[in-house]
Order: C-alpha cells, then sequence, then structure tokens
C-alpha cells in the first residue's frame, strides 16, 4: 500500500511504510523519518556525488545488492550523473541526490547511501582521503581506535585536518578534505601510508586483505581512494541487525574508546548528537578546510 505525500512541492509515493525492516522492529516509516530529520547534516556530504545504493528492500535480513544505474521509475526531477565505468569508454547514469525531495524519494527504495571520493563534475579528481579501518575479529572498533589515533597524529604531522566517524559496521573510517587530485596520486599516499602503519603498529595494523593474516588485526583499507570505489556516507542507515549509522564522533571518543559498544550508534542517537555537536564532517565539505595532498611516501 502508498501514501501519496508532498515534499518541496514534489508528489511522492511512499511504499509499505508499516513494514519491519529491522529485527528490533525499525519500520521503513521509522526509516524514513531518520532522513527527513537528519536532512540538513546528510545532504551536503551526499550533493554532487553520484551514488550507488546498497539496496535491503526486503530488510536488513533479506537479499543485499548494489545499485548503480537509475532504478526503474525514476522521476524526471531527480538530478543524475553520467559517471564513467571502468571499461574503455564504458560510462553509466547514477543519481544525485541533491535535496529533501530526492533523498526522500532515494530512501523509499530502503537503501544505504555509497559515495566517491570526488564529485560529478570532475570524475576522478578526489577532494577527500578515506581509510577504512576494519577489524578481524577478535579485534573490534577498540583497536580501529588505537590504529585511528596513530593514523590521525601522522596525517596532521602531514598539514591534513582529520575526522573520524563509525563505520556503522565493525570499524572505524577516518577522513580528510583535499583540495582536488587524481584518485590515483591519493591511493598511492593512502597505501605508504597504510604500509607506515604495518610497519610502525606491528601486530595490530596490516595493509593487505588477505583473510588469513586478519585475525585480531585491523585492516587499513587504503584502496577506499581508488576512483571507482564508494565508501558508507556519513548519517547513511547501514544493513544490520540494528538500524546503526554511519556517524561522525569525536576525536575524543576515539581516544577514550575502551568497549566495543561505545561507538556502535543507531537511528535514534543521531539526532541528539547533531543537537549537541552540530555535523561534526561540516569540515569536509567546506572548501576553506581543503589541504594539498602530501608527497608520496617512499
Amino acid at each position: 500500500m502508498s501514501q501519496m505525500t508532498e515534499v518541496e512541492g514534489r508528489r511522492l509515493s511512499l511504499s509499505n511504510l508499516d513494514k519491519v525492516l529491522y529485527p528490533t522492529g525499525f519500520t521503513k516509516a521509522e526509516v524514513l523519518h531518520y532522513y527527513a530529520t537528519t536532512a540538513d547534516a546528510l545532504l551536503p556530504h551526499l550533493r554532487d556525488r553520484p551514488l550507488s545504493f546498497l539496496r535491503y528492500p526486503d530488510g536488513a535480513e533479506g537479499e543485499h545488492f548494489f545499485a548503480k544505474n537509475l532504478p526503474l521509475g525514476t522521476p524526471d526531477w531527480v538530478k543524475t550523473a553520467v559517471v564513467p565505468r571502468s571499461g574503455a569508454g564504458e560510462t553509466g547514469r547514477h543519481v544525485l541526490v541533491q535535496d529533501l525531495p530526492t533523498l526522500m524519494w532515494a530512501a523509499n527504495l530502503v537503501t544505504e547511501f555509497h559515495t566517491p571520493q570526488w564529485k560529478a563534475q570532475a570524475p576522478g579528481m578526489a577532494d577527500r582521503l578515506v581509510f577504512d579501518l576494519d577489524p578481524g575479529a577478535p579485534a573490534t572498533i577498540v583497536e580501529c581506535c588505537a590504529v585511528a589515533r596513530w593514523l590521525g597524529d601522522r596525517l596532521a604531522a602531514d598539514g591534513l585536518e582529520v575526522f573520524a566517524k563509525s563505520s556503522g559496521a565493525k570499524g572505524l573510517h577516518i577522513l580528510a578534505a583535499l583540495e582536488p587530485v587524481p584518485s590515483e596520486r591519493v591511493t598511492a599516499y593512502a597505501k605508504a601510508l597504510a604500509v607506515e602503519a604495518e610497519r610502525e603498529l606491528r601486530g595490530l595494523a596490516i595493509h593487505r586483505m588477505a583473510r588469513n593474516l586478519r585475525p585480531g588485526k585491523v585492516f587499513v583499507d587504503w584502496s577506499q581512494n581508488t576512483a571507482a570505489k564508494t565508501t558508507a556516507a556519513p548519517y547513511t542507515l547501514r544493513a544490520r541487525p540494528e538500524p546503526t549509522v554511519s556517524a561522525p564522533v569525536t576525536w575524543d571518543e576515539v581516544e577514550a574508546c575502551a568497549d566495543a559498544g561505545e561507538l556502535v550508534f543507531v537511528a535514534g542517537d543521531i539526532l541528539p548528537r547533531l543537537e549537541e555537536y552540530g555535523d561534526l564532517l561540516a569540515p569536509l565539505v567546506d572548501p576553506a578546510h581543503a589541504r594539498p595532498l602530501p608527497e608520496a611516501l617512499g
């Protein structure tokens, strides 16, 4: 059953509002309410970035699938961008979430929002650096925070302003705003720093993805900077057993983290955090905070 509504002059059909999407009982109506109430913080991090949707229309325990091309039935008022693909000369058309009506239309599809590190008008010219810190059990986000503290100091020594957010899954994301630079240069710098982290944090950090190397360690995923890859956007809900959010965190919280549950945030936590802190990642979308990419190491 669908319900018609109007958002900033756009007519939207919102469907299955009573459908439970998370084992905790969190419904689709609550998902839409979450995005409506956090839109002011979320939208600047989506704007002008071609989105990849990780959809879970049957709920967090159902099938998950990536959708990059325009979904069937996309309204003609939704802005889009042509994006280069890995094949020579190949392109795709992706959604741009530029405003609240588009956000609510996209949220009705039941999706995580994933963005590249570049904007549609300059494909492959990264304006941010990201490290995805992914713990291998029995390591948790506590060990990610230890690696994050080292990375934060190391990046600051290179002149970058560094920010952190939970991944909304198991790990932590470390980010910095850059003056636009080719993605391959950012990837080379990030890989070199990940190798340095493995050397300096022996037994704690690794820079290779191989599963057999990861138990008890933190994979410093530098490859998220590759132009073809995307990362969970700030404030996106995740398809997890609870409606967890990829939530900005303070460096004091990173410094103090001693228990894996301390940096797990669900939808209901975010509005109070925004009221207390504002958007901790606002500098990422402010060109005044962008810094030049340091020279690649080694």
